[in-house]
Order: structure tokens, then C-alpha cells, then sequence
């Protein structure tokens, strides 16, 4: 969590009501600067948190050292981007972020998941909200407690528990999805690097090719898996074992003369690094690009 601290109200003596007086004279420039000086005080950046102007109220919002009596109003504010900059804020109160996580804006929500002081609390709150992408946000977390995968587990969404076979530690829901129904889940498992031998070994024989072609290209193999591989009935599996980048030479050699021209092809001009990488990526959380939203246009107006 954040170092959020009250400020006193004694300390309101400091001068700083003068310092606000006249920067607001100056226009929202000159608020915005002073909103974003080091050295404004943390009575100061009380007073700016009810500035009229949002660009003024977001230069508060991102503030690490921002007091609670700053942020705390501004998770309620009515633009969106201020209350986004709250929750991305690491200095954001545990009690604000249960608050914004349930905010009725998207993307203040997905923002929550990516707060380095997010608690077991949040995350449980996280796991019970109605919004699948937060769920898959969560999912995703390193810092995910057994209980709660366990729950994700059983995600009524293919997508969520398909994020959470691809990123998980923990061993007892590995095992558990490697049991799931579901072809993306499993493919999502088959890219997974903290799976055992035998896991992979059950990967590598799956009755549906998509998961034995993620597997070969996203894991280190043992010997017998990847000679089974070689000899796949499938096209998509030998291509996979021709052009992966964790499979080694020898193997790949014995493709060079498969009765797929392609496959031959691919494995005899095979370079390390040419192909894209299908390595695990790190967990997407939520980030609007500069300009507009998705499916709202973004408020420029101070």
C-alpha cells in the first residue's frame, strides 16, 4: 500500500491558501504547474484536488505523494481520466482501490489490477466482479493467492481460466486445468513453463493438433515427447517442431526430408530468431492509449 497520510488541519497556518490564491489567478497553467511542482505542499494539493479544471485534478491524481484528503475525493470524480490516474496511483489507499474496482468505468477498473499496492482484499474483490476482463487481469497476477485460482478454476469464462492456465504457479490448478474441456484453456497450459514433465508429456499427446503445435513451440521437450512430435500425424505439429526455437538440432534434422515439402523446406532453412518469439507475454493490464478511448471519445476540454 501507498503512504497515503491525513494532513492536519492546524497546518493551514503554513501560507499555502495564499500560494493557491495566486496561482489560480494565473489561469490553469499556472495551476497545473503548481499541481506538478515538487514542492507544493500537501495542503496545496488539497486545494487543487476540487480544481475546476480535470487536467489540474489528474496532475493531482498521479501524485505518489498525494495525501488522502486529495485522493480520496478524486476517486468520485467525474471525469474518467482523473479517477484512472487514482487507481493506477501507488499511493492509492486500500479502501479507495475496493471503491474504484467497482467503478462503473471500464477502464478505472482494469487500472486497479495493474496497482502494485493491490492486497489480497482487492484481488478477492477482483474475483468477484461481473467483469470478465478483470477477471482475466487477475488471473494473470503473480501475486494470485491459491484460493482465488482455485476459484478462477471454475470461471464460467473460457478466456479467464484460458489467461489464468497460461500465467499461474500454482501446481494444484495446473493440474486441474490440464483436466479442462475446453481446447483454448489447454493450448493456453501447452505455453504455460512452470507445467512438470509428466504435464507436458500429457500436452504433447492431446487429441487436438492446436495444443500439441503451442506446446512444441512455447516449452522444452524431453526426448521421447519430441520424438513422438516428429512423427505427428499432423502437418501443424511437424511445422511446429521444424521452426521452434526451443527444439533442438538434431531433432529438427530429422525433418529435413518429411514427406511435406514445407515441413522439409522449413526445417532445413531454419535461422534461430527469424520466427516470432511464442513466448508467455506479460499480464495485459489495462492501458488506454494517448488520445481516445475505446468507444469514447476522450474530453480534452480543461
Amino acid at each position: 500500500m501507498g503512504n497515503q497520510q491525513d494532513v492536519g488541519g492546524t497546518d493551514r497556518r503554513s501560507g499555502s491558501g495564499t500560494t493557491t490564491q495566486g496561482a489560480a489567478e494565473g489561469g490553469v497553467d499556472a495551476r497545473l504547474a503548481l499541481a506538478q511542482h515538487p514542492s507544493t505542499t500537501q495542503l496545496t494539493l488539497i486545494d487543487l484536488a476540487s480544481d475546476p479544471s480535470a487536467v489540474v485534478r489528474r496532475a493531482v491524481a498521479t501524485r505518489v505523494d498525494a495525501p488522502a484528503q486529495a485522493l480520496r475525493p478524486l476517486t468520485r470524480d467525474r471525469d474518467r481520466d482523473v479517477r484512472e490516474a487514482v487507481a493506477r496511483n501507488p499511493s492509492t489507499s486500500i479502501a479507495n482501490l475496493l471503491r474504484l474496482v467497482k467503478d462503473a468505468d471500464r477502464w478505472v477498473r482494469w487500472a486497479v489490477a495493474g496497482n502494485p499496492a493491490c492486497d489480497g482484499s482487492v484481488r478477492r474483490a477482483m474475483a468477484q466482479t461481473a467483469d470478465k476482463e478483470l477477471r482475466g487481469l487477475l488471473a494473470e497476477s503473480r501475486e494470485l493467492e491459491p484460493e482465488l485460482a482455485a476459484r478462477l478454476v471454475d470461471d464460467v469464462s473460457p478466456e479467464v481460466r484460458e489467461r489464468l492456465a497460461t500465467h499461474t504457479h500454482d501446481p494444484e490448478a495446473i493440474t486441474a486445468l490440464l483436466a479442462d474441456r475446453t481446447v483454448r484453456v489447454r493450448k493456453g497450459l501447452a505455453r504455460n513453463p512452470r507445467t512438470t514433465a509428466a504435464q507436458r508429456s500429457a500436452l504433447a499427446q492431446d487429441p487436438v493438433v492446436d495444443v500439441r503445435a503451442a506446446l512444441v513451440l512455447a516449452v522444452e521437450l524431453d526426448e521421447a515427447d519430441l520424438r513422438r512430435l516428429v512423427d505427428d500425424r499432423s502437418v501443424q505439429v511437424r511445422m511446429a517442431v521444424a521452426t521452434s526455437e526451443v527444439v533442438p538440432p538434431r531433432v529438427r534434422q530429422a525433418l529435413v526430408d518429411d514427406p511435406d515439402e514445407m515441413v522439409a523446406r522449413a526445417a532445413r532453412e531454419f535461422r534461430p530468431g527469424a520466427a516470432t518469439s511464442p513466448v508467455v507475454r506479460a499480464p495485459r493490464v489495462g492501458q488506454r492509449a494517448a488520445g481516445a478511448g475505446r468507444g469514447r471519445p476522450r474530453d480534452t476540454r480543461r
